[in-house]
């Protein structure tokens, strides 16, 4: 550990289904007796796939990456509707059979199509998304009526990878979707639907990727009774660079920064990850009046202790 306080770095995790995002966290600071964890966004307790966790020193980086955009596998039922817009909640009933049959396959790639780019999507009622200062799904949960506004978002690709009817007329849509932050899969499950003329749930979904982390480097966390063992993280230097630029600074600069010294200018718009020829994160800078200065610094490991420059695996 890089401190008393427990490791720092960034950890992948492939999240099970059955399982909150919360729960996650938990036991991750329960493996890694630490307390200072954090995520860069949640997924669905049904859902499954790629968490960012940020431990120690790591959590500084999330706020760089809760933005990036998003890859999803997603399994959508077209047919009927629900009260959370997926399987997991009440469902209404199966729309009727003319309306299930005009639909066909090219009618499905033509709506799904329309709803990429850059669209304005109403999301889910059942999202977090806080109406005076309470989670939109609380308020439906306590029987409130909740119409969210629509949002910009931008939905790079929707692509459909199979199609496949029931006997009960519904149709299963297999999907892969890149998307911007804050979009919502169940709500162009709906959409989907409804430009169909009929209901449109979602009855699985997978996170794969986001920004440049891949699910396929994830870990699986061990079980509540299980001891271990515990996943590597991936290093602060590692990470940083993946999702910001790199200015590498030399042991004169690295002094001037773990003082709290601004730099010469990067010349680069936002944030800029200072890191020293062997990968070790110093600082995340950003240009301002003409010179680069520190946003945060991350002080020199103890002598023997790293920051944990390692690799995310299984």
């Amino acid at each position: 550990m890089s401190t008393g306080e427990g490791p720092d770095g960034i950890l992948l995790v492939d999240k099970a289904p059955d399982r909150t995002s919360h729960d996650v966290v938990s036991r991750v600071r329960r493996l890694f007796e630490t307390r200072k964890v954090g995520h860069a966004g949640t997924l669905d307790p049904n859902a499954t796939g790629l968490l960012l966790l940020g431990l120690g020193r790591g959590t500084r980086l999330l706020t760089y990456l809760s933005g990036l955009g998003k890859t999803y596998e997603a399994g959508i039922l077209l047919g009927r509707g629900s009260t959370t817009d997926d399987v997991w909640g009440e469902l209404g009933p199966i729309a009727a059979r003319p309306a299930l049959e005009a639909i066909t396959p090219e009618r499905v790639h033509a709506a799904a199509k329309a709803l990429t780019g850059d669209i304005l999507q109403v999301p889910s009622s059942v999202s977090a998304i806080k109406v005076g200062g309470v989670r939109a799904y609380r308020r439906v949960r306590e029987g409130e009526d909740v119409h969210l506004a629509p949002r910009p978002v931008t939905v790079s690709s929707f692509a459909l990878s199979g199609l496949r009817r029931r006997d009960d007329g519904c149709l299963e849509v297999d999907a892969v979707i890149e998307c911007s932050s804050g979009t919502y899969i169940r709500a162009l499950a709906r959409d989907l639907g409804a430009a169909l003329g009929t209901g449109g749930v979602v009855s699985a979904l997978r996170r794969t990727r986001v920004g440049a982390f891949s699910v396929s480097e994830a870990a699986v966390l061990p079980e509540w009774d299980q001891d271990g063992p515990r996943p590597d993280l991936l290093g602060l230097g590692t990470a940083a660079g993946r999702v910001l630029p790199v200015r590498t600074v030399d042991a004169a600069e690295t002094r001037e920064l773990r003082f709290g010294r601004p730099l010469s200018p990067s010349a680069r718009s936002g944030g800029v990850a200072a890191v020293t020829e062997s990968g070790e994160l110093v600082a995340v800078l950003t240009d301002e009046r003409g010179r680069a200065r520190p946003r945060f610094v991350v002080p020199a490991a103890p002598a023997g202790k790293g920051h944990g420059e390692s690799h995310a695996g299984h």
